[in-house]
């Protein structure tokens, strides 16, 4: 039975541009809400973006905040939903990919899927990590150094990946749970401090 306060107080980046897979975005936002964290829609620009359902249009999400407002040292993790475009776009972003970089040096949980990786290869992290992503880009985090898996969910330190849409259960309940660590880590040390 999951608690649904298990992530209270926490607050997730969602980095997301136009053409975002839609399933991606919605259902581990949902999950994440659902366990009482809070989200803020991180993109480049405002107003709102594009959702996809593989390559048909599908609905429109308001930005929380624009990239060049956001301070990643106000978040305790991170959400990188894929769509080929949307990825595409986002990996060449520098504010992104800064964003990306700090939250990794902070050992903020990061969950990732499809082509999500792309931003993570461009920010330089993937070196030395055992992630998954759709099959399309394997070569791409494996010449970047990565180490990947044909699995429905990876999980490598502080980062939780999959592969597709049809994996979302099984990255859902990992990425509840790597948060859930991360943030139980967090609250202990505050207490001791």
């Amino acid at each position: 039975m999951r608690q649904t306060n298990l992530l209270e107080g926490m607050r997730v980046a969602i980095l997301a541009g136009d053409d975002v897979e839609q399933s991606e975005l919605v259902e581990p936002k949902k999950a994440l809400e659902s366990a009482g964290a809070t989200t803020a829609l991180v993109s480049p620009h405002a107003g709102s973006i594009q959702g996809v359902n593989h390559d048909e249009k599908a609905d429109t999400f308001p930005v929380d905040i624009t990239l060049d407002q956001a301070d990643p040292d106000e978040f305790d993790g991170m959400l990188l939903p894929g769509g080929a475009l949307n990825a595409d776009a986002l990996r060449v972003e520098p504010r992104a990919q800064a964003f990306a970089r700090r939250i990794d040096e902070q050992n903020k949980p990061i969950a990732v899927i499809c082509h999500g990786p792309w931003l993570l290869i461009s920010a330089g992290l993937v070196h030395g990590r055992t992630l998954t992503s759709y099959q399309t880009i394997q070569d791409d985090l494996r010449n970047a150094g990565g180490h990947w898996l044909n699995l429905e969910v990876v999980c490598d330190g502080n980062w939780v990946s999959s592969r597709s849409p049809r994996d979302l259960p099984a990255f859902n309940r990992e990425m509840l749970a790597r948060f859930a660590a991360y943030y139980a880590e967090r609250q202990d040390a505050g207490t001791a401090a």
